[in-house]
């Protein structure tokens, strides 16, 4: 980064562009227009773009001023979080972990593969579920210290980002009482004949139950779709159909949601992904996840 470059000046433009002008900017700060003003354009002049420009009346953002505006608001939360984690620190009373969950895997699995750090006694855990590409994109912020997906992170030299297998687990079917028997009668091709629930397609393993279906000639009754895997667990117990998850989890499934197994499709397996920055230190609880993940796979049968 240029030695020219100012933090204060781009903060400067940050209360501008939020604020919407020179003058609510200078009323916010207590500051004169023209310091604001000349601080604005000290930032211009050392990225070299201009990132306001005049439209009538109006100062208007720019194409360079909305990324600059971007950039900025990820800069200033990150710093307004800065006094707490500090404190945190050098306290030594507490150990952050920062996790994004992808949306479409199964909570109940992460639960299970978090067990080995979840009685650290000092343990702040955050989790932030979302989808798979914004996750990355907050890990690469720094704002994440890792994200649990169930695919590794796609080759971006950008990212640096490094994925390690926790664990796999054979996918089962599993249906409420209603239909339990007639999907038990001649399995799996009886998901033809029940109502079937399926993850949607932004899950990665609803390609691999798509392949085994084609090339089991089953062509299935979809009832419904779900981005969410306790959203599609909750419509499983209240009867809508027959539903694929984790075989690891069966025994959960029929205590608390009622579900009975139907059969297993054990070259149909979810996978379970850590995925963290190849730029920082390795936080020491990632170190005891990949730990416990090389001696053993936790979800597999």
């Amino acid at each position: 980064m240029s030695q020219s470059f100012n933090y204060r000046h781009l903060y400067y433009f940050w209360v501008v562009a939020k604020e919407g002008g020179m003058a609510r900017a200078a009323e916010r700060l207590d500051m004169a227009v023209q310091t604001i003003s000349a601080q604005v354009r000290a930032l211009e002049q050392a990225l070299g773009v201009s990132l306001l420009r005049n439209e009538g009346r109006n100062l208007v953002l720019t194409e360079a001023g909305v990324a600059a505006l971007h950039e900025a608001d990820h800069i200033f939360a990150l710093g307004e979080q800065l006094p707490q984690r500090v404190r945190e620190a050098a306290t030594g009373t507490t150990l952050r972990l920062s996790l994004g969950i992808s949306d479409g895997i199964a909570k109940l699995a992460m639960h299970r593969l978090l067990q080995p750090v979840l009685h650290e006694p000092h343990l702040r855990l955050l989790c932030h579920e979302g989808e798979f590409q914004p996750l990355l994109g907050e890990l690469a912020l720094h704002k994440l210290d890792a994200v649990l997906a169930d695919r590794p992170a796609p080759p971006n030299p950008a990212l640096k980002t490094t994925s390690q297998l926790l664990g796999t687990s054979a996918i089962a079917w599993y249906a409420p009482a209603r239909w339990a028997q007639a999907a038990r009668e001649n399995f799996p091709y009886s998901l033809a004949q029940v109502p079937v629930l399926l993850p949607t397609e932004h899950a990665a393993v609803r390609a691999r139950i798509n392949h085994w279906l084609e090339r089991e000639h089953i062509r299935p009754h979809i009832a419904g779709e779900f981005e969410d895997s306790a959203l599609l667990s909750t419509f499983a117990a209240s009867g809508m159909g027959v539903m694929p998850a984790p075989a690891s989890l069966g025994a959960h499934l029929e205590q608390t949601c009622a579900l009975e197994w139907v059969g297993t499709t054990p070259d149909v397996h979810e996978q379970f992904h850590l995925i963290y920055s190849a730029r920082k230190v390795m936080h020491p609880l990632l170190m005891r996840l990949l730990a416990a993940a090389a001696d053993e796979m936790l979800l597999n049968e």
